[in-house]
């Protein structure tokens, strides 16, 4: 949810006003004149996921756009796309509410999504039934964990360490629903073969880890090994302006890798990462994510072999149209924030 620039005033990430804030939607803190979304577009991304930040037990809901120059977040919806939610385990939020009435543990994590989610599924009963129970105001917050519990929703979860996936897992099946996805999932590695078989993907770091004792133990092999699991579904993602551009080098990253550990990944596969499994998480792969009759056109065109290095987007096209096209200027696309600002440096101090 954070645009680049990244300034106070735009730091509508995290509604850290509660542990449990499923009623707020990040599609209403999107800013279309982010230029982060041109910068993807020369990337190649055609589609974006985007979500609350990971401060909170349950987030809100995600929203999936397309990256298409609009002046409002509706018009870059992507149309059919489910929405998302996110939820996030860990160290986030007991760093975040340890000192504002809690949770400050793990236990306390998981007492907290539980009560929502037992919350939830109290409130689905008495609408269910009907009567005069089910007569009262509207409730956003148990409505958004009501889709999640009913398959409507994607759930989405910010977590670290394999223990704690499989605890989630052990929630998910507690309350009878699915995670579509862990992110960032560092430990992903250590319960690859249970993720295949319960059908969960993990969108993970190229090689990001250390920076915090969560994640200590990541191993650069991690996707690969996600990866090459009967039914394993792994995505090359990105939590930041930079990696998002270059997502193509960063599975190139993963590649090299798993190489030098003697595991050989062909290119035609490696390609899914960034293209049929993001799309089969978010919900959208019978309508893009691969080369089809039938599918809408998200289609980048490559200089070379997009796992080299040197490899950029020449042509994006977005629904058959040509969105971006590295050797033509006006099909270079330039949000209102950046237009003058190069005039603007160079006038009055």
């Amino acid at each position: 949810m954070y645009p680049s620039p990244g300034v106070s005033a735009h730091s509508d990430g995290n509604e850290a006003t509660a542990p449990v804030t499923p009623n707020v939607w990040a599609e209403h803190s999107v800013w279309p004149q982010d230029p982060g979304f041109a910068t993807a577009l020369a990337g190649g991304v055609t589609s974006l996921q985007v979500l609350p930040g990971s401060a909170n037990l349950i987030g809100g809901r995600g929203v999936t756009l397309k990256n298409v120059p609009a002046t409002t977040y509706q018009a870059m919806k992507f149309p059919g796309a489910p929405w998302g939610l996110k939820m996030a385990c860990g160290e986030n939020p007991k760093r975040v509410y340890g000192q504002k009435g809690g949770p400050s543990t793990r236990m306390g994590n998981v007492a907290g999504y539980r009560a929502a989610f037992a919350e939830a599924a109290e409130y689905m009963k008495k609408r269910k039934a009907g009567g005069k129970e089910a007569e009262g105001k509207r409730d956003y917050k148990n409505d958004t964990l009501a889709g999640a519990l009913n398959g409507d929703i994607r759930v989405h979860i910010h977590c670290y360490r394999a223990d704690e996936m499989a605890t989630m897992l052990d929630l998910a099946k507690e309350f009878g629903f699915k995670i579509s996805a862990f992110h960032h999932g560092v430990e992903a590695y250590k319960i690859a073969d249970r993720l295949a078989a319960e059908g969960v993907c993990g969108a993970l770091w190229a090689d990001w880890w250390g920076f915090k004792m969560e994640s200590f133990d990541g191993i650069q092999e991690n996707i690969a090994l996600v990866d090459r699991v009967p039914g394993g579904c792994a995505i090359v993602h990105s939590d930041s302006e930079e990696g998002i551009q270059r997502l193509n080098q960063e599975a190139a990253k993963v590649i090299a890798h798993a190489r030098l550990a003697g595991i050989d990944i062909a290119p035609e596969r490696a390609i899914r990462w960034i293209t049929a499994n993001p799309a089969n998480a978010m919900g959208i792969l019978g309508q893009t994510g691969t080369l089809e009759p039938g599918k809408m056109a998200d289609v980048v065109v490559w200089n070379g072999n997009p796992f080299s290095s040197y490899a950029q987007a020449e042509q994006v096209y977005v629904d058959g149209a040509r969105l971006y096209d590295r050797r033509d200027p006006a099909r270079q696309p330039v949000s209102d924030f950046m237009l003058g600002q190069s005039a603007a440096q160079g006038g009055a101090r």
